[in-house]
Parts: C-alpha cells; structure tokens; sequence
C-alpha cells in the first residue's frame, strides 16, 4: 500500500538505539498514543497475547500491522506513518544490532531528524556512540535523545542526569548539539504523548511536543534539479523513435520545456512530455516523484546518468575525497577494486589515500593506518574508474551520499566530502577524457642517436602503460596533425627523433640523448632504465602521471 495522502507538512525522523533499547516498543506506543491505528487494533493484540499467555508489548503492534497490511497504516519495509495535528511523520526504524548499521546508512538517508534511544539501566553502549556518529557523519543534526525504560530505574533522576552527562560530552566532540533528552518509559507511555507524575522533577517537553518542534528541512523543490538515471525505454508505437527516460526526480523540479543537461557527458536536450504509467502527462513535476520524460532531441542516455539544469550541474570527478563507515568482514585495503553506488551509478572504487582512521565508539583517531576495518570510519580518496556526477552531500543527498559493495555485500556506506571533491566542475571534453584516463597529456620528445633512442622509447611506453598511463610511440617524422590529435586525445606521444610541433597542444619533455640542451639529458650509452627514470621524474614534475 501507498502512505497516506496528505495535504499537511510531512517530516521524516529515523528512531535508532542500541539492540533492546526499546525502539519498537516506542514506535508502537507512537503509533496508538496518537490515534493512528485502526480501530479496535490495540485490544485485537491484546487478545491474542492473553491466548497465547504472553503480557502484551506495544512493539508487538509493528508484528501485527506487518503481517496483516490494514487499512489505515501503511508498514513499508520499516517506515511507519503517524501524525499529530501540527503534521504527518514517517518514522525509519533503523535496527540496532552492530551487525544491521548499514541498514541505517541507506535508511537514514531521507531523515532530516533522529530519536535516539538510550537504556537507562543499560546506560551508553558502543552502538550508542556509532549511532550517534553515523548521524553526524550523514548529516543529521537534530537529534532528540530518549533516555528510556526510566520505570527499570525507578524513575531515578540520578540515573537519567548520569547518561545525560555522558553523551552530552561525547555528542559535542562530534559536533552535535542535542535539543533535548527527555526520560521516558515506552512500555506504559510515559513522556511519549502524556507527561508523568513520576517524572516530576523534569520539566521538558514530551516525546511528540519534541518532534512537533524540529524544524523542516528547506523543501526539496528549492533546490537545484537532479534527477538520476534508473533507465531508458523505446516507445513501443510502430514508427515511433522517441525514448522515455525514466528515473526519480531526488531534488528541484522539472517542466515541459526545459532545457535539462545529462551528466557526465554533458549532453543537452529539452523536455518534449512528462509521462506517467498508466495516467495523463503532466506539465510539471516535483520532488521526489518518480515519472519518465521524452526529449525534443534524441540524445544517448543511460542508467548512472543525472539530470540537471543548465546553470546548476552537478561537479563530474573520478576521484572522491569520502568519509565512509566500513562495515565489511574483510578489511578495506588499498588497491582493492570494490563497487560504489551513487544515486543510480555504479562504478568501480579503490582507494588511493587513507587520511585518517577513526574509532566511532571511542574517537581514537589514527592518521598510521594503511586499512580500513570494521566499524571504522575513515576518510580517504576513491579513485573511480570512471567519471559520475556527484556532489558534496551537503549539497545534494541523493548525490553526495554512497554505498560500498564488496563481493555483492553492501559493506560500508558515507558522504562525499564538502570540501574536498577533486571535481571537474565545467566538463569539456578534454577534461572528461584527463579524468577518465587518470593523467593529462604530454609529449616526450627524444633526440639523438635513431636506433637509441627508439630503444628508449618502446621501454618508455611500456613503463607508463605499467604504471597506469595511456602512451604511445610514434615514427620518426610523423606529421604533426597525428601528434597533436593524440596528445588531444588525452595520451602522452613519445616521439623519437623531432617531433617539428611549433606550438604543442600539452607539455613537452625535451629529451637530449648524447648531449645538447634540453629538459632531460643523458649520455648517448644510458641505459634504458636509468632513461625511463629520468623521464618519468620529469614527467611527474609536470603533474602528467597517473597517481596511484
């Protein structure tokens, strides 16, 4: 079933907590504290607990309401819909175990705020400070902490002051400023919707006068469009060429007319009609809604592909500075190849650059580490083996925000980082081809002795290849209109002999080999290794090699 249309303001708040922290118990008492089951549905569980001689559990209601899909609440995957009568909610369970973080690395990913549980008698766990971090990391910043199962404490403000104390601390270290902790006790609904006489001595708001006063995220249609790829389809009429590209509009809004850009190639075209399944076309679509749309000019398209505005693209990069949250049985290593999905893009990742490693329970931080492993949060370099359109996450979520797959696993999750994108944000051609390729072009010229020098130039080329680098020799006396078009291609040309190039299109590495001037200069009886390193030194100072 689909969540239930409204006409009020809609907030997405995720509910996370370490394993047994009473979250379900809490969505459950949110769910009929504020009238939002069908009727009868609380006394209907009750029933059936005193059948089969267990004491009934508000979490017990989640069970119910999935198995049976009722008319008046809508259980899709583990988002729960309530209101009040400032607004609707959808509520994002995310699960507690270590084991299922990266369920809340995906599924938080549309909350603009978190309840976040804590044991009273349990107190702050290790999953307590992951929580916490993965909230900061995904930028989540308004945060109500629940300090629950009170009733276990007595009611004991010593015990709620204690936690208090605790994470405040840590939560600061981190950046985040709570709005409020608030004591309650789930299981008989106390400070949920009502207050409690046994909580006297505080004095804050209840759970749902909390989240009543989070503030909205600025709309989605505000912003700048992006609209990824899912797919692109033929029109099925015979004699009908025109493709319906499909996929989800993640932020902004698009219009019959407009003239959109794909990325990374940067292609153009206008929107011919914004089509539905199985309904009229419309003018003019929103946020997240997902539709099809045809173009006036049939351009090639694909899944990966972002939709943009003209005079708000996304940044295009092969090269990410992330901050991820590995949760991988295996280390995450150097060199590695894994699979990284943004938004509908997927594209092979290694890293490059371990910057630093951090302990998410504790903030031990070390800037030694050469892997990646489990539960650890690190920032680093991804070299990408293709360009994608991507930005900061603080820009676009649904851009800016990706996960990690290793051997068909999803294995870790983060942001791309707000300052620290190596990215080409005005993509010409040239540029495109210098990410794709990983380095620029050059021209290595190599004067001298023929035979030597073309000796030189073959172990030249097989050094660069080896270390990543697209090269190419040409021979002797070939016409300038060849060279420039290679180095245009993006390669780096070693030429033997005078490559007669008055104005070259790229660096050039004049290589005297027996004496004579130049950028590089050897004796006629170099070898040819001692020649490749001088040449690769050169190169490297003119920032032309592929990094690794």
């Amino acid at each position: 079933m689909s969540a239930p249309v409204s006409t009020t303001e809609t907030m997405n708040i995720v509910i996370v907590g370490h394993v047994d922290h009473g979250k379900s118990t809490m969505v459950g008492r949110l769910l009929a504290d504020t009238g939002t089951l069908p009727e009868g549905k609380v006394e209907k569980v009750q029933a059936t607990c005193r059948r089969q001689g267990k004491v009934f559990e508000y979490a017990f209601l989640l069970d119910a309401l999935e198995a049976e899909q009722d008319q008046g609440i809508t259980i899709d995957a583990a988002r729960v819909f309530f209101k009040t009568a400032k607004r609707d909610y959808i509520i994002i369970d995310a699960p507690g175990h270590v084991e299922f973080l990266k369920n809340m690395v995906t599924g938080a990913a549309r909350a603009e705020a978190a309840v976040l549980l804590i044991d009273a008698g349990e107190g702050v766990q290790e999953n307590s400070r992951r929580h916490g971090y993965l909230l900061a990391m995904l930028g989540i910043r308004q945060v109500v902490v629940a300090v629950n199962k009170m009733d276990l404490v007595d009611y004991d403000q010593g015990a709620f002051d204690a936690i208090v104390a605790e994470y405040r601390e840590f939560l600061a270290e981190i950046g985040v400023e709570p709005l409020q902790f608030i004591p309650v006790a789930s299981r008989t609904g106390e400070m949920i919707a009502r207050r409690s006489d046994k909580l006297t001595w505080y004095d804050g708001p209840t759970i749902l006068e909390a989240v009543d006063g989070l503030s909205k995220q600025p709309q989605q249609e505000n912003l700048p469009l992006r609209f990824p790829v899912q797919d692109v389809y033929k029109w099925g009429h015979r004699g009908d060429d025109r493709r319906i590209v499909a996929g989800r509009v993640e932020a902004g809004s698009l219009a019959v007319g407009d003239e959109v850009v794909f990325w990374p190639s940067g292609k153009r075209s206008r929107v011919a009609s914004i089509e539905a399944f199985s309904a009229p076309s419309v003018e003019r679509i929103g946020a997240r809604r997902s539709t099809g749309i045809t173009l006036t000019e049939q351009i090639f398209a694909d899944r990966g592909d972002v939709i943009s505005h003209a005079d708000a693209p996304p940044a295009v990069a092969n090269r990410l500075r992330v901050k991820l949250f590995w949760l991988g049985r295996a280390p995450m290593t150097q060199g590695r190849a894994y699979k990284l999905k943004l938004a509908t893009a997927e594209v092979e990742a290694r890293i490059v650059a371990i910057h630093r490693v951090l302990d998410a329970s504790d903030l031990d931080s070390s800037t030694d580490k050469r892997l990646v492993e489990r539960h650890d949060v690190a920032d680093v370099t991804l070299a990408l083996r293709r360009p994608i359109a991507v930005d900061r996450a603080e820009d676009s979520e649904a851009t800016g925000r990706f996960v990690v797959v290793d051997n068909y696993d999803i294995a870790g999750g983060g942001i791309v980082s707000a300052h620290k994108l190596d990215a080409i944000a005005a993509a010409s051609g040239a540029q495109r081809r210098h990410a794709l390729l990983g380095h620029g072009p050059a021209l290595v010229n190599i004067r001298g002795p023929a035979e030597r020098g073309r000796a030189i130039a073959d172990a030249l080329e097989g050094e660069l290849i080896g270390l990543g680098n697209l090269a190419y020799v040409v021979d002797e006396g070939a016409s300038p209109s060849v060279i420039a078009a290679l180095l245009d291609a993006g390669l780096i040309v070693i030429a033997p002999g005078e490559a007669n190039l008055v104005d070259p299109p790229a660096p050039c590495v004049d290589v005297a080999l027996g004496g004579g001037e130049g950028d590089v200069i050897l004796d006629a009886d170099v070898s040819a290794a001692a020649a490749c390193d001088a040449i690769l030194g050169e190169l490297a100072s003119h920032d032309r090699l592929r990094q690794h």
